[in-house]
């Protein structure tokens, strides 16, 4: 696995997508600042402090049926890293991670397409380590750092070696698999499920009061509607 580091870049998944052709399989682009970070649809990633984690990963499988599920199984390894720094993190549907329902972690996968067809993803990851208070007060929804929830400065390049090795040991079965090869693991860290939840779609502010009766097999929402119709949620925003 190639590692590359940078002092400040505008966003790893950006150098990541402009330099896809030429980087290996699997190469690691970590920073300890981003000046445009950038999450789900678009928003603002605060990026500023060196000692948290801005990392994105190229990947080039040849079997590309289950790509959509990496940003599922990424914030698996994710809950799984942050739980050995003995804290209790949750998954809110579909990849955010958090602690005490304070976002700790986000994650933003995107298709690079060649010649009409997708030659792989960059698949982006930030994870408050080490997050300034301030910093975080700035954030338009509540945020943490794990820092923060266990009382101690976190050793940053520990935590990325844990976190490589726990996505990479069953990095292969994912994408043979998809989200069935990692479901218990997912299932096991969501505190939603079976809650009246709202669902806010992409482009639409309109919230849709419902609840949350399960996740399928594809890693979509299962969902009743207050008409108690089942609908499937393939993309949006859970709140609870």
């Amino acid at each position: 696995m190639k590692i590359l580091k940078f002092d400040s870049i505008d966003s790893t998944n950006t150098y990541g997508k402009s330099n896809f052709e030429n980087l290996e399989d699997k190469a690691v682009i970590i920073s300890d600042e981003q000046t445009q970070g950038r999450g789900r649809f678009n928003r603002t990633w605060i990026s500023q402090d060196c000692d948290n984690i801005y990392l994105s990963l190229i990947l080039k499988p040849e079997k590309k049926d289950y790509l959509a599920n990496l940003t599922q199984y990424m914030s698996v390894i994710a809950a799984k890293t942050i739980e050995t720094y003995n804290v209790a993190p949750q998954i809110k549907w579909p990849n955010d991670v958090m602690i005490n329902n304070k976002k700790v972690c986000g994650i933003l996968c995107e298709g690079v397409i060649k010649n009409n067809k997708l030659s792989g993803v960059v698949l982006g990851i930030g994870i408050n380590l080490n997050a300034n208070e301030k910093i975080l007060e700035i954030i338009n929804k509540p945020a943490t750092s794990l820092n923060i929830e266990t009382g101690k400065k976190i050793d940053k390049d520990l935590f990325l070696k844990k976190f490589l090795d726990n996505f990479f040991e069953n990095y292969e079965n994912a994408i043979q698999k998809g989200f069935e090869s990692f479901e218990q693991d997912y299932i096991k860290y969501t505190n939603f499920l079976k809650k009246t939840v709202f669902i806010q779609q992409r482009d639409n502010d309109t919230r849709k009061e419902c609840t949350a009766k399960a996740i399928d097999k594809n890693g979509n929402l299962i969902v009743l509607t207050e008409n108690n119709e089942q609908e499937i949620i393939y993309s949006g925003d859970l709140i609870y």
